[in-house]
């Protein structure tokens, strides 16, 4: 994605994600690295209301199906908190690098973050579930 391109952020998810990040701070539990990363995504975010929301913006909660460029294979992701996470279930947490680079986002957008391979990059196909869109604000 272009870095001058706006991620959109709803009142609700930044208020919860910048406590995380100040509670999460010095724990053994979370990576440094990956709170940093997250605080710069949310300092350049645009902060909409969560009735105003586009639908085809990912937010907290959002059920996310992607495609990846390189393997053409398709996954479905689940935006969670760190203690909602479940890889099994497909529940990534905010704090995992997945996580933090989809937040914002939209349908159509090219994604791409670093791994320990390389580079991926992933294309969101759709978002099969948003709480704004379905109404569940308080998510």
């Amino acid at each position: 994605m272009p870095a001058d391109k706006p991620i959109y952020v709803t009142e609700n998810d930044m208020r919860k994600l910048r406590a995380l990040v100040q509670s999460s701070r010095g724990s053994r539990k979370i990576n440094e690295k990956s709170l940093q990363i997250l605080e710069t995504e949310l300092n350049k975010a645009k902060v909409v209301r969560s009735e105003e929301i586009p639908s085809d913006v990912i937010t907290m909660h959002s059920e996310v199906q992607l495609l990846d460029l390189d393997s053409n294979e398709e996954t479905t992701y689940r935006i969670v908190y760190p203690n909602q996470a479940d890889i099994d279930k497909g529940f990534v947490s905010i704090l995992a690098p997945i996580g933090t680079a989809l937040l914002g986002y939209s349908v159509g957008d090219i994604i791409e973050w670093s791994v320990p391979a390389g580079t991926a990059k992933w294309k969101v196909m759709k978002i099969s579930y948003q709480p704004e869109s379905a109404g569940d604000y308080q998510l």
